[in-house]
C-alpha cells in the first residue's frame, strides 16, 4: 500500500477547509493570473501540511473578487460579445480557481512524494427562488470602492452598493443576491471521492445557484451563494469533524472597529448566537461565517475554527484562531 493511503485520515479527522478571498487575491492586488497563482502557492503549502499530518481534506473557496471582476468584463464587452449571466459567471470562476488550486496542490504533493489524487468538481447548489435576498441583496463581489465611487457607480451603472466595513477609506462593494443554500446537487459524487481518499475542491464560490422547477429539472438563477454557508452544507455531506474557515484575521472580534474591540479565543454555540444577535458580526463579512459555524455544530460537527490563512495549522492544533464548540463541557 502506498504510504499516502495510510497517511490519509490517519489521525481520524476529516476537515472541510473554507478558503477566503485573501487565499487567492489580496485586497490591494489587481487580480492578474500571476498574482493569484502566487497567493495560491502559499495557500497550497498550508493544505499540504494538513495532508502530511494525516487530515482528510476537502476544500471549498470564495469567488467574490473573481466573480465581480468577471462581471465587469462581461458588462464592458457586451457590445462586442454576448455577456453571460451571473450563474454562468459562477461556473466560470469555479473552473478558474479550481484549476489553479488543483494544479498547484498536485505539484506540491508530487514534490513531497505523496501519491494523492486531487480533483475539482463544478458544483450546483439548490436555492429557493423566493429567498428574501433576491429582494435585498447582501453578497459583496468585485473591488472595494470609496463612498464617492460607490455613489457614482450606483447612478451610472445601477449597481447596488453597500458599506461592508466599519473602517477604511474604501469600505463599499457591489452586492448581488445571496440566497441561503439548501442542498448540494452532486453530494453523492463528492462523498464517494472523499471516501476514496481524493482531495476534492468543490462548491467553489458557494456553488452555482440553481432552482428546481415543477417538473424536477434544474435551472440556474442569477446569484452568488456565500461560500461559508455552502461550506457548512458540504461539511455535512462529507461528515466532517472540523470546519476550518480561513480568512484575513487571526481571531473573531467583538466590537469590531471600535475602541473596545477584543479578540475571542473560544466560544460555545450559545455564546456565538448571543453575540450574533447583539450585532457584533457584520453581514457579508464575519456574520455568515458565524452562522455557518453554528449550523455545523448543531448538525453534529465536533469543532469549528475561524482563523487566518497563515495560522491554519496552529488553528487546527488549538494554538491560534477562534474555536467554537457545541458546549463548554
Amino acid at each position: 500500500m502506498n504510504k499516502i493511503r495510510t497517511l490519509l485520515g490517519e489521525n481520524g479527522m476529516k476537515v472541510v477547509v473554507a478558503l477566503g478571498g485573501n487565499a487567492i487575491k489580496q485586497a490591494d492586488e489587481r487580480g492578474t493570473a500571476e498574482e493569484q497563482f502566487r497567493n495560491i502557492r502559499v495557500t497550497c503549502k498550508r493544505i499540504l501540511e494538513m495532508v502530511k499530518r494525516g487530515y482528510s481534506v476537502v476544500i471549498t473557496h470564495g469567488n467574490g473578487p473573481q466573480a465581480g471582476n468577471l462581471l465587469i468584463q462581461q458588462e464592458e464587452g457586451r457590445d462586442l460579445v454576448p455577456s453571460q449571466p451571473l450563474d454562468v459567471v459562477g461556473a466560470m470562476t469555479q473552473g478558474q480557481i479550481g484549476y489553479m488550486l488543483q494544479q498547484t496542490l498536485i505539484n506540491y504533493l508530487k514534490d513531497a512524494g505523496l501519491d494523492v489524487s486531487v480533483v475539482t468538481m463544478v458544483t450546483q447548489v439548490l436555492v429557493d427562488r423566493k429567498d428574501p435576498d433576491f429582494e435585498d441583496p447582501s453578497k459583496p463581489v468585485g473591488p472595494f470602492y470609496s463612498e464617492e465611487e460607490a455613489e457614482r457607480l450606483g447612478k451610472e451603472k445601477g449597481y447596488i452598493i453597500k458599506k461592508v466595513k466599519p473602517t477604511d477609506e474604501k469600505a463599499y462593494r457591489r452586492v448581488v443576491p445571496s440566497p441561503d443554500p439548501i442542498a448540494i446537487i452532486e453530494k453523492e459524487a463528492i462523498r464517494s471521492l472523499v471516501d476514496a481518499g481524493v482531495v476534492v475542491i468543490t462548491s467553489g464560490g458557494g456553488g452555482i445557484p440553481v432552482i428546481s422547477k415543477e417538473n424536477g429539472t434544474l435551472e440556474g438563477i442569477e446569484a452568488v451563494i456565500d461560500k461559508d454557508l455552502a461550506g457548512e452544507r458540504l461539511a455535512k455531506v462529507v461528515d466532517a469533524d472540523v470546519f476550518l474557515i480561513l480568512t484575513d484575521v487571526e481571531k473573531v472580534k467583538l466590537n469590531y472597529g471600535k475602541p473596545n474591540e477584543r479578540n475571542l479565543d473560544k466560544m460555545t454555540v450559545a455564546e456565538a448566537e448571543k453575540y450574533y444577535q447583539e450585532g457584533h458580526f457584520l453581514p457579508g463579512s464575519m456574520g455568515p461565517k458565524i452562522v455557518a459555524c453554528i449550523r455545523f455544530l448543531k448538525s453534529g460537527g465536533k469543532k469549528a475554527i475561524i482563523t487566518s490563512l497563515d495560522r491554519a495549522i496552529e488553528g487546527l492544533e488549538g494554538k491560534s484562531g477562534t474555536v467554537i464548540y457545541r458546549s463548554s463541557n
